[in-house]
């Protein structure tokens, strides 16, 4: 073999090779996708000479393979690609990076956080993190070429000689490091092909089988695929989850280049809604499973694929947020996802509202934090209501006020067989109640604990929103920042006039104390539970059935609820509930009612209460627990305490009934 040339690779400092094997990549393993990169761009340039008309012979299948020595210790990458003379490997190979070593040294040597995909020309020297060895035998495409072999060992010196090669292309042989022989290992190398270059445009064989998916989805038209295309590609990459709600395909080549296909996912309590769920790619090759720098942070739940040549991979994450071009792709990337959420509110209603309590996180957190994703969307952000107009069987509405047309709510009310919760806007919403509460938003924030609060606007033909995921705390602020002339009213702040008898005037004043029933009431539990910071007020709630409604309710003041929330929020501690507080006592349930006559009856024996005050005190006592746990639950202290009063209290009411 004919020796064509020896001499000294290029560089500007002998420091390179070390910081190549030690700095590079954070992860070794990187080098297989660089090197099958490398294969793939030597397929793609031959077949655009060949278009060009400078090469004659077949294109047609292509195709890169893998093999492996074991006992050697040695892996080979081989393409059909373009190949290369023994002028294009001095220049390509033996001039690192163009002469580019110094600059690479300064920027890259104490970055451990970057990853550099082809940058710097260094792709190829990635091969030395775990080879002690590279070899590349290649045969350029070109009439008459020579086919050459080159040969390092790690440090600067090369041998450059002729080859007795004699089909175009090139391949990469690597003698593996002793500590890097799991690299010589098929299963390994089957799932970093997998992992890194599973989509690409080659097919990937190993022992004669194709180890490569090949078809990027995300490069399809879309007009192309099904439903089901879609959904194959989300299992495969999500192999046990549940199937997307719906999709978006990012398509753009102006004014940058944009393809990818996002999925919104369920939502599940583990998520981790801070980390990026989609896989980046850069020309069908992966890079990262996160997306952090680049996705709005409201869609980072999203999965899929994102890929894009434009966006920068050799920069820091910081430099990466700033950067223009990834800005204007996060902010078209927010276009695409809200058009498609416009698209299904208006053309599948049904599944819009059915997928809701998942997409409806999306929403309002990119509405908190995106002002133009806000506007595209502000119309479209549902709430379930109390309302229920699905027909009866006698088709009279279930309630009286009647619903608008176009309300979203009604309309899948309406079209759907299935039951379920209804859905409507804020706008209609305020529209269908505002000859009751003109302006006046009711809702909740718990449906199980708040739900005999619920029920009683409910008796009252008040319709109530539920806004009960975990954003919604936010969002309610957001909404009254929006909406300034609307007041909105948790069901368990305050009692609106509207559920309450006001007819006053018709209470009767008992003759020997000058005192009203509801005075006497308010004074037996004001005695009772002794507590100055608690506030009783004594109401009449209104129903057509009296026992139904609740004795007595907790109520906590708007502002001071807030007040709670901002410091609990500022301590970062669980909100604790006020000690300031009110119980409403309902003075038309009948328990209540009996309360003053138990309370003045019996023969007092000696000092103290007579057996039917004491009663009547523990049933106060009783009431304003049950109160309170509609309200917020007890710790083991509190609870103790409840079973055991709850225990005396039966106790004495067999004791009475003997």
């Amino acid at each position: 073999m004919t020796v064509l040339e020896q001499g000294q690779i290029t560089i500007h400092t002998e420091n390179i090779f070390p910081i190549i094997k030690k700095s590079l990549y954070s992860d070794h393993e990187i080098f297989l996708r660089e090197l099958v990169s490398n294969a793939v761009d030597a397929i793609e340039k031959l077949k655009m000479v060949s278009y060009a008309g400078e090469f004659s012979g077949d294109t047609s299948n292509p195709e890169i393979t893998i093999a492996i020595d074991a006992e050697k210790n040695t892996l080979s990458i081989s393409d059909t690609g373009i190949g290369m003379t023994a002028d294009e490997v001095k220049q390509y190979i033996n001039q690192v990076a163009f002469s580019s070593a110094e600059e690479f040294i300064t920027k890259y040597q104490s970055a451990s956080d970057r990853q550099i995909i082809g940058h710097f020309g260094l792709g190829f020297y990635s091969a030395f993190m775990v080879a002690k060895t590279v070899e590349i035998d290649t045969l350029s495409y070109k009439e008459g070429a020579q086919a050459v072999h080159w040969s390092c060992d790690g440090s600067p010196s090369f041998t450059l000689e002729e080859s007795s090669r004699t089909t175009h292309g090139t391949t990469i042989t690597l003698t593996l490091q002793d500590e890097e022989k799991e690299y010589a290992e098929a299963s390994r190398i089957k799932q970093l092909v997998k992992t890194y270059c599973d989509f690409m445009p080659v097919p990937i064989k190993m022992d004669g089988e194709q180890v490569n998916r090949q078809k990027a989805l995300w490069r399809e038209s879309p007009s192309s695929l099904t439903d089901e295309d879609y959904l194959d590609f989300y299992r495969y990459l999500y192999p046990f989850q549940e199937e997307p709600l719906l999709w978006v395909h990012l398509n753009t080549d102006y004014p940058f280049l944009v393809k990818g296909i996002l999925y919104f996912p369920k939502l599940r309590p583990d998520v981790d809604v801070t980390k990026g769920q989609i896989k980046l790619f850069c020309n069908q090759v992966f890079v990262s499973d996160h997306c952090e720098e680049i996705i709005p942070k409201f869609l980072l739940p999203m999965r899929g694929v994102l890929d894009s040549p434009d966006i920068p991979l050799n920069v820091s994450r910081s430099a990466l947020q700033m950067d223009r071009t990834v800005r204007k792709i996060a902010d078209f990337i927010a276009k695409k996802v809200a058009d498609r959420l416009k698209e299904q509110y208006n053309n599948n209603r049904q599944e819009y509202i059915r997928s809701w309590q998942d997409i409806g996180t999306f929403v309002k957190f990119g509405c908190l934090n995106d002002d133009k994703f806000k506007k595209q969307l502000e119309d479209i952000i549902i709430y379930r209501t109390t309302a229920d107009l699905k027909p009866a069987e006698s088709d009279q509405p279930a309630v009286e006020v009647q619903a608008e047309e176009g309300d979203a709510w009604k309309q899948v009310s309406s079209d759907s067989k299935t039951e379920g919760p209804s859905y409507t806007t804020l706008d209609e919403y305020l529209e269908r109640n505002k000859a009751r509460h003109e302006n006046q938003a009711f809702y909740c924030t718990d449906s199980v604990a708040q739900a005999t609060y619920v029920q009683l606007h409910k008796s009252q033909g008040l319709e109530v929103l539920f806004m009960d995921s975990f954003i919604d705390p936010h969002f309610i602020s957001f909404l009254e920042r929006e909406h300034t002339e609307v007041k909105f009213s948790r069901v368990d702040a305050e009692i609106d006039d509207k559920l309450i008898e006001q007819d006053k005037a018709s209470e009767i004043v008992d003759p020997s104390t000058n005192k009203t029933r509801s005075e006497q009431i308010k004074e037996i539990f004001e005695q009772a539970l002794n507590q100055p910071k608690l506030t009783i007020r004594t109401e009449a709630l209104k129903s057509e059935d009296p026992q139904g409604t609740p004795p007595a309710m907790v109520l906590l003041p708007e502002f001071l609820r807030r007040l709670r929330d901002m410091n609990a929020l500022v301590s970062q501690e669980s909100a604790k509930f006020p000690d300031e507080h009110i119980l409403l006592v309902n003075t038309a349930h009948p328990l209540i009612q009996h309360l003053t006559e138990l309370s003045q009856s019996g023969i007092i024996q000696g000092e103290g209460k007579s057996p039917s005050a004491e009663l009547a005190d523990m049933i106060c006592h009783h009431v304003y627990d049950l109160a309170l746990m509609a309200q917020k639950g007890f710790d083991a202290e509190g609870m103790t305490t409840f079973v055991e009063r709850s225990n005396r209290l039966l106790t004495r009411l067999t004791e009475q009934r003997s």
